[in-house]
């Protein structure tokens, strides 16, 4: 639904650690080290996956992807966030703020 990345002047395996313990409280927590993805689920239809991924030159790209895992009403989930007026930009607004957090 929603795929965002940003990158983080710091060491891939300092932004996910630092991603991994701001997380540590979310529901559905899952941790693929191997991977670098943390993801958690939320809701009846949320699942976000955050990715770090090292970026040529040093640092760390994080990237953000929202999933919509409804098992029902799914069809309903892009129309009601495309409803919300400036859903994409609050997403994109929180996401950059978030990431900035991990540096």
């Amino acid at each position: 639904m929603v795929e965002l990345s940003e990158v983080v002047s710091a060491p891939v395996g300092d932004v996910f650690e630092a991603l991994e313990t701001r997380l540590a409280g979310a529901p559905d927590l899952e941790v693929y080290r191997d991977r670098g993805i943390v993801a958690c689920q939320g809701g009846w239809w949320y699942r976000g996956e955050y990715e770090v991924a090292g970026e040529p030159g040093g640092g760390a790209r994080v990237t953000h992807r929202v999933y919509n895992v409804a098992e029902w009403f799914r069809w309903g989930v892009p129309l009601a966030n495309r409803l919300f007026i400036g859903f994409r930009q609050a997403t994109a607004d929180g996401f950059a703020k978030f990431v900035r957090g991990l540096g």
